[in-house]
């Protein structure tokens, strides 16, 4: 199957209506086509003997579940258009909740409660959310900030309702079941606000289009082959409302989703043995336990036949040691993109450790494949101010580095009530949006696209600009370094660049005089990295909520500046 690069997904405003469109749809032709297959797998216990107990809905079931559901929260009041702030784990619940908003026409809106108390407040007051479903922990914060939910007047508690009021679970879910017919929505019709993870500023709400939902489904089918005969395990909340349309069974794992960079390795490997699991989403860090688990305890996973990392550059080390886990004919895949527009382009782990991590480990940044079919990526000049209009001039030639846009039917318009930050991530092009990624780097003369960084972490010295992940890169070869981060201290233009250093899990070695001075004869040696003279250790780098995989930079930057 090919997309059409010259068919949107959005009517231009002011033009006749599409057929519509409703990702709920999706999972109502899965019921139909697959009844029986379990659709939602989770872990409700031990047995004796120490192994997982689990339980199950099949598509059937959760269709109906979805059509109960819809019927109660219309009834309670949520029509079209309902903003509905969603704050529950992975599970059936999860998905039952949000394609029942998804069929009656509502906006689920979704924050990672990762971010942090003040950032959640921010971002829910920014909202003004009409309704809310969340479980107890999420009402008590919804106690503590009632400015941040002035404007929610219908509220559903999935568990034991304290003092709070309002509906609980049974209360919105009907009985007997009955059809509910879809809200029939139109491409360019609201389906969902998405946060960003605020790991370089402020978490903005991405506004969601029917059309870019149905859009991104048909390319996760084309490019990546998923088939309703799969199993996957999701370790990303929002990734798994993808397998009910996809009509993958979603094993969801006991973990800490806020917490992939900790996980239990067993805790994912126990569920992949026991559901015969050939499809999984990891982010690097959680792939980095995993993988080292498995090398040192010999563990295959011989069912998975597709692993898709996202979040951060996978370091080959760890794609390698994937590699020696699963079947011979296995993939880790490793797309680009952000929440404003996924996915843009892929590459799989056997181009990368047979062609293109030898020259990343020589500072050519990561290599993040070719753009997708029917997306329109191109670099242009670095700049942080906004660029209203697209011009011919904008675009920079082939090995340049500059920044990433790309322009296609997954490009989200804009961000929720945000004309702001709008305003720079967007530039109008021939009628449709042109999405700048925020990020840096370059297309080869073969057409792979290659990730320097983000614009914003970028150094600029009295001299010259350096990127970060092409330097950090020379320092990650030492055995001793876990991971780098280069960071500026002081004005732009005026920066003195430094590195910061995090060692190897377990290294003790008490000799960082000599440590420091092996990576600085490394960095001297090369035109990269000669100009950076400063050394920093760090005991642990801050990171992401969402992935725990996203280097705080901003963070470790502030931190050098006192140590200077």
């Amino acid at each position: 199957m090919t997309i059409d690069p010259h068919a949107p997904t959005s009517p231009a405003r002011g033009t006749a209506e599409f057929e519509p469109v409703n990702i709920a749809g999706q999972l109502t032709a899965m019921a139909r086509r697959t009844p029986d297959k379990p659709a939602v797998v989770w872990t409700v216990g031990r047995s004796q003997s120490g192994g997982a107990r689990y339980a199950h809905v099949t598509f059937q079931q959760l269709e109906q579940e979805t059509d109960r559901y819809a019927h109660g929260l219309a009834a309670a009041g949520l029509t079209r258009g309902t903003r509905t702030i969603v704050f529950l784990p992975p599970g059936r619940d999860f998905f039952a909740l949000v394609f029942a908003l998804f069929k009656i026409g509502a906006v689920p809106v979704m924050v990672d409660p990762g971010i942090g108390r003040q950032q959640m407040r921010r971002c829910l007051t920014d909202v003004q959310g009409e309704a809310f479903i969340g479980v107890p922990l999420a009402h008590l914060f919804r106690t503590l900030y009632p400015s941040a939910f002035r404007s929610v007047r219908v509220s559903v508690t999935v568990g034991r309702r304290w003092a709070w009021g309002g509906l609980r679970l049974q209360d919105v879910r009907t009985d007997p079941w009955e059809p509910y017919t879809p809200a029939a929505t139109q491409p360019s019709d609201p389906a969902a606000i998405l946060f960003t993870s605020g790991s370089t500023g402020p978490a903005k709400g991405v506004l969601y289009e029917h059309g870019m939902f149905d859009a991104q489904v048909r390319y996760l089918r084309s490019h990546f082959g998923y088939s309703s005969t799969e199993v996957d395990l999701p370790t990303f909340p929002l990734f798994a409302l993808f397998d009910a349309a996809l009509g993958m069974t979603a094993v969801i794992p006991d973990m800490d989703f806020t917490r992939p960079g900790s996980v239990d390795p067993r805790k994912i490997i126990e569920p992949i043995v026991d559901h015969s699991v050939t499809h999984m989403f990891g982010s690097p860090a959680l792939l980095d336990r995993v993988s080292r688990y498995g090398e040192a305890h010999g563990t295959t996973l011989p069912t998975v036949k597709r692993v898709i990392s996202a979040g951060a550059p996978v370091p080959p080390v760890v794609l390698s040691r994937m590699h020696g886990m699963l079947g011979a004919e296995a993939e880790v895949h490793t797309p680009y993109g952000a929440t404003e527009a996924l996915p843009v382009a892929s590459i799989g782990s056997r181009e990368i450790l047979s062609e293109t991590a030898a020259d990343t480990a020589r500072g050519a940044g990561t290599c993040v494949g070719r753009p997708l079919p029917g997306l329109d990526v191109r670099i242009i000049r670095i700049d942080d101010a906004p660029i209203p209009n697209w011009s011919d001039s904008l675009e920079i030639a082939a090995g340049e580095i500059g920044e990433i846009t790309v322009r296609g039917p997954i490009v989200t318009l804009g961000y929720h009530d945000n004309r702001a930050a709008t305003e720079l991530a967007k530039i109008a092009h021939d009628g449709v949006i042109r999405h700048r990624m925020g990020d840096v780097g370059y297309l080869d003369r073969s057409g792979r696209l290659w990730f320097c960084g983000r614009k914003s972490h970028r150094v600029v010295t009295a001299g010259r600009t350096l990127f970060t992940v092409p330097c950090e890169a020379i320092f990650n070869q030492h055995p001793r370094v876990f991971r780098s981060a280069l960071v500026g201290v002081g004005v732009r233009g005026q920066q003195t660049p430094v590195i910061c250093i995090q060692l190897e899990r377990g290294d003790h070695k008490d000799d960082p005089t000599q440590l420091r001075h092996e990576l600085l004869k490394m960095a001297a040696a090369n035109p990269l990295t000669q100009d950076i003279g400063t050394l920093l250790f760090h005991p642990t780098f801050p990171v992401d909520a969402r992935h725990n995989s996203k280097i705080g930079r901003e963070t470790l930057a502030a931190w050098a500046a006192t140590q200077l």
